[in-house]
């Protein structure tokens, strides 16, 4: 993978704050929910600091992206409207997710499953 592709031509905060659009070299780009982002953070909070201790982030369906920060010129820091901000997504890791989006997605919706949880925010009363 040359340079060029290995860096983003275009990261790209949609107006509704749902939808983050990362373009790579060679033609390869993802848009990605917020809410896949979210729950996928590479965060320790999420992550865990072994897969023991991952955890299963619900009730984001509708958690949108309120700023995008620039980490060094590896990564991007996200700032969701849940407060959550210390995922570092490194161009790998975004890359990764694309690829891996479908699996990625159809192995969370499992998971809430086996847990009995769900993407709906709690209801208010």
């Amino acid at each position: 993978m040359s340079t060029d592709e290995a860096w983003p031509t275009e990261l790209r905060l949609h107006k509704d704050r749902k939808t983050f659009t990362v373009s790579f070299g060679g033609g390869e780009g993802y848009d990605f929910s917020a809410e896949y982002l979210r729950v996928l953070s590479p965060s320790a909070e999420v992550q865990g600091h072994s897969p023991e201790e991952r955890k299963t982030v619900s009730g984001k369906r509708d958690v949108g992206i309120m700023e995008v920060l620039p980490v060094g010129n590896y990564a991007v820091r996200l700032v969701f409207d849940d407060m959550h901000s210390t995922g570092i997504y490194s161009w790998d890791f975004l890359r990764e997710l694309g690829r891996n989006h479908d699996r990625n997605w159809q192995d969370y919706l499992d998971e809430l499953a086996a847990k009995n949880m769900t993407r709906d925010p709690p209801k208010r009363q």
